[in-house]
């Protein structure tokens, strides 16, 4: 997949395509309906598939003070589009001049000026331009009177009649519900980032930890988790147990910190990038008495971890 930050002197084959147009902050289910109805589409018409999206995510833009809440890095969200089959994607620069743009304007200036899309899907609830003041029924009504396709995607549903939602997703990793999460993302949720030098404490009662930070992903309920990591053995995944918190017992930390430790596993992480992927939440995070009982408690967390993983 191509990814293009800049509208400028576009290559010819990425114009004319079939785009699915959201922010996808995870790629959760309901957002893959949204890509497999452009795919459909870009198929039907034999034009390549893309996808339009936007960095930073627009609320980040609005309020730059918010704590963390992107489901996943802009880096992980364009990896997984790829793996949906997506040929272009174009990561739009959300900015005070794209702010800007009516909802008319940013049809006709982008969407078909710059992309020349040969149609679109976006999802029920989608809204662009100035104030929010464009809907999907705005962006099919435009798209259709340039001649364009253009699909409104129904609101895909779970089993129990939820709609897929980033919202959704987001309520179940603060109640450390990451099985529900998986199961509106489809897969795992996982963060990924470069391992940096802690205090090397974990090494002291042996338990040695590659130590992540969350940056602007959402964390998870503050506890101990079962994961699988990629990234540390080539070709395959290392499974292991984490704890994510601000480390109460040896004296709090003002972030929140991912410590995984890896099972069988000696070498060395420094400076490697990682993708753990939270399978099942242990236990709530807290405070112990000295580090005998912290030693005692992660070797049961060790335990249990390897039961559920296999």
């Amino acid at each position: 997949m191509r990814v293009y930050r800049d509208l400028a002197n576009l290559p010819a084959g990425a114009l004319g395509s079939v785009a699915a147009i959201g922010n996808f902050d995870g790629v959760h289910l309901g957002h893959r309906a949204v890509v497999a109805a452009a795919r459909q589409r870009a198929s039907a018409l034999a034009r390549p598939l893309s996808v339009v999206t936007f960095e930073p995510h627009p609320r980040r833009f609005f309020k730059p003070d918010l704590p963390p809440f992107l489901l996943a890095s802009p880096r992980r969200k364009i990896e997984t589009l790829a793996s949906l089959g997506v040929e272009h994607c174009f990561a739009l620069r959300f900015d005070a001049a794209l702010a800007a743009h009516s909802a008319e304007a940013f049809v006709a200036r982008i969407l078909l000026g710059a992309l020349d899309l040969a149609g679109i899907a976006a999802g029920h609830d989608f809204a662009f331009g100035r104030g929010r003041g464009g809907t999907s029924q705005t962006l099919s009504d435009a798209m259709q009177a340039a001649g364009r396709d253009a699909l409104i995607v129904a609101p895909a549903r779970t089993p129990g009649a939820e709609i897929y939602s980033s919202t959704a997703v987001r309520n179940a990793l603060k109640a450390g519900d990451v099985r529900t999460a998986a199961a509106l993302l489809g897969r795992p949720f996982s963060v990924d980032g470069r391992v940096r030098h802690g205090d090397k404490r974990g090494r002291t009662i042996g338990f040695p930890t590659a130590n992540l930070a969350l940056g602007a992903c959402l964390p998870p309920a503050y506890g101990v988790y079962a994961v699988r990591v990629a990234g540390a053995v080539a070709g395959s995944l290392a499974k292991g147990v984490a704890n994510l918190g601000v480390r109460p017992t040896v004296g709090g930390t003002a972030a929140p910190r991912l410590e995984v430790h890896l099972f069988d596993f000696d070498g060395d992480l420094y400076g490697r990038r990682l993708q753990v992927a939270f399978e099942a939440f242990l236990r709530p995070e807290q405070k112990f008495a000295d580090f005998a009982a912290l030693k005692s408690q992660i070797a049961a967390d060790a335990k249990a971890a390897r039961a559920l993983l296999g």
